[in-house]
């Protein structure tokens, strides 16, 4: 690859590094945002929620967007109002503005990223290039996920609002860079046709209440938890009616019978959500039982940015070697063992104790997320990468926020007190929810994931 285009990657690369570590560094933010506001549990769970329903909400309306607008628009707009969004939920006094504020944050994101990686998926060649060019993206966004639990704990420490103002300063920087490197799109690059409001607005509603369903499980009645499956069912029936009716459709429902497509996505949706629901709970294990700082805990959890690492220098080679359907399945069965091996924990493990688990963990991610990508997007034509790219963050999004519901559900409903073994039981019961989920990811791939298949076409 020439300067430029190592470049333009870099500066790619730089802004979904910025993504995924926007929301790692709220995991380690929480107990202290929970102090200084007063948020309950199941309140606190939404400050990261929020932000990834908005963004597996709108990603598909962003990836169509970028299709339709330009992906170079779309990156450098969003990019801006990115920027407005994460520095306002730094000025938040109440739980629910800052919900808010998460929430619009998520959206900008959700047409931020689609663009991002369509640009590579289009600049780059299919092939050798392209996939060493998206191992290099995704082993950012993954180091950034977890990279971010220590920077997170070092901006908590001097105070929670860092979190959320110190990523305007990078930001900023990133599109200067973007405004040079990014190349103009000629129009007859783009795809034709409209947008889908309708289907965004059913299927981010669907999502929402799937969550919300979860989440307050333990606390409602049957009859108000069957009234929230049943409100989703019915919207995600009309996402799928509007689709197939629609001049525009948000989502080709052609697309889908792609089976290694839909598998490359459930192990996106699988592989983020136990591993956001796995740090929730352990963030919460070492602040809040075992009193650790939140210094200590993002120093603790950034074991596993040895996948920022290994990512853009191990992985492409095993891909090479073994292909991708191998290397996925080899990184959910080390998540899966990672997460066994943390599920004894103990009222007073010392880090030496925990350490195996966060470095299988690390080495799980690396393996796993950049082949994801590649599965997820490879043999798509041009003018629906923006679509292909939308789906794949759908999946990442929601898995986030699923697992996060579901572990947060499971910590409610199994803690029986506020004794610190209760509380450990609790925590305990909490962290079934990534190993049963991992467990599901190695089942689904090991069915037989083939490295190409052909996409049905328009």
């Amino acid at each position: 690859m020439t300067a430029r285009a190592w470049g333009l990657l870099l500066v790619l690369s730089g802004a979904i590094f910025l993504e995924g570590i926007d929301v790692s560094m709220m995991g380690v933010a929480l107990p202290s945002i929970r102090a200084e506001l007063g948020m309950s549990t199941s309140s606190l769970q939404w400050v990261v929620s929020a932000y990834v329903l908005g963004y597996g909400g709108f990603v598909l309306l962003g990836g169509r967007a970028a299709d339709l607008l330009g992906r170079r628009r779309m990156f450098l707009g969003w990019l801006v109002v990115f920027v407005a969004f994460s520095g306002l939920g730094g000025f938040a006094e109440d739980g629910w503005v800052l919900i808010l504020a998460r929430f619009a944050t998520g959206v900008a994101a959700a047409f931020l990223a689609p663009a991002g990686l369509s640009i590579i998926t289009t600049m780059f060649a299919e092939g050798p290039v392209r996939n060493r060019a998206v191992l290099v993206y995704a082993g950012a966004a993954a180091g950034g996920f977890s990279l971010g639990m220590v920077t997170g704990g070092l901006l908590t420490a001097v105070h929670w609002r860092w979190v959320f103002f110190a990523p305007v300063v990078v930001a900023a920087a990133l599109l200067a860079a973007a405004i040079v490197l990014i190349p103009r799109e000629e129009r007859r690059e783009r795809a034709t046709g409209g947008f889908d409001i309708p289907g965004t607005l059913t299927l981010t509603g669907a999502m929402l209440l799937l969550v919300i369903t979860v989440v307050h499980a333990p606390e409602v009645a049957v009859g108000t938890t069957l009234a929230t499956v049943a409100g989703a069912v019915v919207l995600l029936a009309a996402f799928v009616r509007i689709e197939r009716r629609s001049a525009a459709p948000l989502v080709r429902l052609g697309i889908l019978r792609s089976l290694p497509l839909l598998r490359a996505n459930a192990g996106a949706m699988l592989l983020v959500g136990s591993f956001m629901a796995f740090q929730f709970v352990a963030v919460l294990y070492l602040q809040e039982l075992r009193g650790w700082s939140e210094v200590e805990t993002g120093l603790a959890l950034a074991v596993i940015g040895i996948d920022a690492v290994l990512a853009p220098t191990l992985t492409p080679v095993l891909v090479n070697r073994f292909g991708n359907r191998r290397v996925i399945l080899g990184g959910l069965v080390l998540a899966a063992a990672a997460y066994l091996l943390f599920l004894p924990v103990g009222p007073d493990w010392s880090f030496f104790a925990m350490l195996p688990a966060f470095l299988v963990l690390g080495l799980a991610f690396s393996l796993a997320y950049g082949p994801l990508t590649i599965a997820a997007t490879d043999g798509v034509a041009d003018e629906e990468q923006g679509l292909a790219s939308g789906l794949l963050t759908t999946s990442f999004q929601f898995g986030a926020a699923l697992g996060l519901a579901a572990a947060t559900a499971v910590i409610v409903a199994a803690t029986a007190g506020d004794s610190p073994q209760a509380v450990l039981e609790g925590y305990r019961a909490g962290l079934v929810v990534p190993l049963a989920a991992a467990a599901l990811g190695v089942v689904l791939m090991a069915t037989g994931m083939r490295r190409r298949a052909p996409l049905p076409q328009p």
